[in-house]
């Protein structure tokens, strides 16, 4: 019995010895993970699934751009959420407004109301004549699909705040029986609106529909405004724009005294809008409203 055991014990030492061997060998001894308790896979299968990751995100945000962008031709209504003394700015202020509307895009998506575009004062300038002065401005990008999107505008049309608020109020009072918002509104430049969805008619000629109401604006095809430059479509873009309470053809300024658009930023340098005014004392107040366009 005293040499089975003797033949035994040198077997059950080698056979942990081995199993020590097997453990260090395949990694799976448990004390460097108790000195790190944040597990940092490594080696090249884990190489390859972090690059493919970083391959995948990439290709993800490239794509969520590309479908964000706005198409040349689509109307931004702003109401502005800066003010902008003509005798006090200066070049860099910067300029906040509001999307007013729903925007619709081509691909189906929205540029949703209450989004955030902004811009800067590009720079100041007296006039020549030494009464009142130029006033340069940008609005360069549009907040959309949780990112800044930039983009070069033009404008098509502004108007003061009280101009803006009267664009909203009924042209008669409400009858017994008549909602409030089946009155019909006027909007700035002539065109009607017969309540809330109903329909927007022409004011050019008061029996045609251009469009209809939203309930928070107007959808109907932009137009050519036969005294200004203003255009109709643009680039192909021929679908309805979200014109807020401007009409189709609204152009140049509404209800701001002593301002004129000399530049809309159409053609070269494109993007780049100067207001001019006849006065120093010339404002863009907080809730003005402004028909911006995508070059």
């Amino acid at each position: 019995m005293k040499n089975a055991r003797s033949k035994n014990g040198p077997v059950w030492l080698h056979a942990g010895v081995g199993l020590f061997m097997m453990f260090l060998m395949f990694g799976t001894i448990p004390i460097p993970a108790q000195e790190n308790s944040e597990f940092r896979p490594t080696g090249l299968l884990f190489s390859m699934l972090d690059s493919a990751n970083h391959a995948q995100t990439t290709t993800s945000v490239a794509v969520a751009h590309t479908e964000s962008e706005i198409p040349s031709g689509t109307i931004l209504p702003v109401v502005l959420r800066s003010s902008v003394s003509f005798e006090k700015c200066k070049a860099g202020q910067v300029l906040r407004g509001k999307i007013a509307q729903d925007v619709p895009l081509s691909d189906g998506s929205k540029i949703r109301k209450g989004s955030s575009i902004e811009g800067h004062v590009v720079g100041v300038a007296q006039n020549a004549n030494g009464v009142g002065s130029t006033v340069t401005i940008q609005f360069d990008k549009v907040y959309m699909a949780e990112q800044w999107i930039p983009v070069i505008t033009n404008l098509r049309a502004i108007a003061g705040f009280m101009t803006v608020i009267a664009a909203g109020v009924p042209e008669e009072a409400p009858a017994e029986g008549t909602p409030y918002y089946w009155l019909p509104t006027t909007q700035i430049g002539g065109d009607s609106v017969y309540g809330v969805g109903g329909p927007v008619m022409s004011a050019d000629d008061t029996s045609k529909v251009i469009g209809k109401s939203t309930g928070h604006g107007v959808l109907a095809p932009a137009s050519a405004n036969k005294s200004s430059e203003c255009r109709g479509a643009t680039d192909g873009n021929d679908k309805p724009q979200a014109l807020w309470v401007f009409s189709s053809d609204a152009c140049g300024t509404y209800g701001i005294e002593h301002l004129k658009i000399t530049h809309a930023g159409r053609t070269d340098p494109k993007g780049t809008i100067v207001l001019a005014s006849e006065t120093r004392k010339v404002e863009l107040r907080n809730g003005d409203g402004l028909l911006l366009r995508v070059n």
